[in-house]
């Protein structure tokens, strides 16, 4: 048997399998093998086309390998196996399904070689990842599962619309670059959008992300947005649309990352400030731009686990997410601290962290292309960066106010799980050729110039200093941030209310008219049809001439006539004579 025989994502269905049946050491072990077998797969595929079947009279694929879908493919898997180890106190088999089901999932959707495939994957996507904001079972997360769900029902339903008017304009369901731009490659691309947070469909990600579980919340921020980032380079490398929406990503997270109170909820909106990255490299769609968003995916995966890790920890351990609630931290949680910190200069793209190695690749290949104002709006965003995830992340949550929190270290497996994030941020910021050599496309990038070098460090101790001058302005208080959610939820309300008074009006009219008056009028007609048609037509008759002397004399003989079921016959006779004479001659024009 070949590796292409295997594909990856089959290998953690199958793990999920397992967990249903197996006792809990069965199950530790089953959520480290699976990832880990599966990333040995993705080491031995050959490049090329595998797994085809016929569906809907076309030829599909489901495991395309290329150097751009085994990136993604490898990093997923190491995030997978470092998620499952800090998961490892679990014992909940539910969560585990969950969570292996969603990440085989992704791994389905990067190596799909066709349309089809790839929304068969995106959907279950979509289901699992709620069951890891379910899990939690309280309140707010129901709530968040709710809102999350549909803003995916709604994503899901413009990509298989946006696929239905491609396949019928191109007739084929190839998965490749777009180069026609119409209303199904749009609707496409806006089915991706939704996936990779871009405002004003950013809402899902900050409302259901803070609201999953310790571990849930750890697994659900490498895949859904970063299978976006994958899906928006394999079809929309080089629409210049997406530079301006990954630029106002950028600026956008930042700042409401900045005025975030629970230290979660700051973290989420650091995913869109860096996803922002992502699909502005995406745009600018060079070598060099496409690889760096390759690269920084790749680096912003680990480095953002490791940062929910260390909140997931600190959550673990005290119960509480808000800045207001923690403080002090760093005298009982030092390991917890250092590990923080480390994922935080390297989202701060700090020299000899990985992030300083994969984000100044997006901005250069801005430069050489001449978008001045996109290294402007980039350089902007990487100080704010520093400012929110680098220094106020880890000063709010372990050092400012002491409220007295005197947690110790959560379990020996989260440790290592951090140990083992905070060591490849720093391999791959001193030592990044492993990861440039995996890259779609060759990287002709040198971090470490001495010019470079110093603008880093000079951007980073001015954000430093902002920071520090700022702070009275910075210190967080029990305040609500309103976003654009607050359009959707109010919004919705009145919509459905509006839905309600329509719909439901329309329903009561019908109701009326159809199941009440209506037979209650036709049975009394049908009492005595021939008399009270009789009835009708002179009354019809009288209306029309202006004669109404004998009105009554003829209405009584009538009712005496239908009493005794004697009445003459001929004029009902005379219409169903006409009526069928009408219905011929339609007929024969027809």
């Amino acid at each position: 048997m070949t590796a292409a025989n295997l594909h990856p994502s089959a290998l953690l269905f199958v793990g999920a399998a397992l967990v249903l049946i197996l006792p809990l050491w069965g199950r530790r072990a089953t959520i480290l093998v699976a990832p880990a077998a599966a990333f040995l797969i993705i080491t031995q595929l050959p490049a090329g086309e595998f797994w085809h079947y016929s569906m809907f009279g076309f030829d599909l694929n489901m495991l395309r390998v290329d150097k751009l879908s085994k990136a993604f493919g490898y990093v997923f898997t190491i995030n997978a196996f470092g998620c499952f180890l800090f998961a490892q106190h679990l014992k909940d088999r539910y969560e585990h399904i969950a969570a292996l089901c969603y990440i085989g999932a992704s791994l389905g959707a990067v190596f799909a070689g066709d349309l089809i495939s790839l929304y068969f994957f995106w959907e279950i996507m979509a289901i699992t990842s709620t069951f890891l904001v379910l899990a939690r079972r309280t309140a707010a997360a129901y709530g968040a599962a709710y809102r999350y769900v549909m803003m995916h029902i709604f994503g899901g339903l413009c990509l298989l619309a946006g696929i239905v008017l491609q396949v019928e304009a191109s007739g084929s369901v190839a998965f490749d670059g777009f180069s026609l731009q119409g209303l199904p490659t749009y609707l496409i691309l806006i089915g991706f959008l939704i996936n990779a947070a871009a405002y004003p469909f950013s809402t899902w990600l900050s409302d259901a992300y803070p609201e999953a579980t310790v571990t849930g919340g750890v697994i659900m921020t490498a895949y859904t947005t970063k299978t976006a980032v994958y899906t928006l380079i394999r079809g929309f490398a080089g629409w210049e649309v997406l530079i301006a929406v990954g630029c106002f990503m950028a600026i956008y997270g930042i700042i409401y990352a900045i005025l975030e109170n629970d230290m979660r909820r700051i973290l989420a909106f650091s995913i869109m400030n860096q996803v922002g990255f992502m699909v502005c490299g995406i745009g600018i769609g060079t070598q060099l731009a496409i690889s760096g968003a390759v690269a920084h995916a790749f680096c912003h995966i680990i480095y953002k686990a490791l940062l929910w890790m260390s909140a997931g920890s600190v959550l673990y351990m005290t119960g509480k997410s808000k800045c207001t609630e923690l403080g002090g931290l760093y005298k009982t949680m030092p390991w917890t601290m250092i590990f923080g910190t480390v994922g935080a200069l390297a989202i701060s793209s700090f020299p000899f962290f990985s992030g300083y190695t994969s984000k100044p690749m997006i901005i250069e290949a801005g430069v050489h292309e001449g978008f001045f104002w996109v290294w402007l709006i980039l350089e902007i965003a990487s100080a704010g960066v520093f400012l929110h995830a680098g220094i106020k992340f880890p000063y709010f949550v372990f050092f400012a106010k002491d409220n007295g929190l005197r947690p110790g270290e959560p379990p020996k497996h989260m440790l290592a799980a951090m140990a083992l994030f905070a060591f490849i941020c720093i391999f791959l910021g001193v030592y990044p050729q492993p990861l440039y050599d995996i890259l779609p496309y060759p990287v002709d990038f040198h971090a470490y110039t001495l010019e470079h070098t110093l603008n880093q460090f000079q951007l980073l101790m001015f954000s430093a200093l902002a920071f520090f001058m700022l702070l009275p302005l910075l210190k967080r208080t029990n305040t609500i941030s309103i976003r654009i959610d607050w359009v959707f939820r109010k919004g919705g309300k009145q919509f459905y209310r509006f839905c309600q008074w329509a719909f439901d009006g329309l329903n009561d009219w019908a109701d009326r008219v159809f199941v009440k008056e209506t037979p209650k009028l036709l049975a009394r007609f049908f009492e005595e049809p021939g008399g009270n048609l009789m009835k009708y037509c002179y009354r019809l008759w009288v209306e029309t001439s202006g004669i109404d002397d004998q009105q009554e004399q003829v209405t009584s003989r009538i009712d005496s006539r239908s009493r005794s079921a004697a009445y003459p016959v001929g004029v009902g006779v005379l219409l169903a004579v006409v009526i069928l004479v009408l219905a011929s001659m339609l007929l024969y024009l027809r």
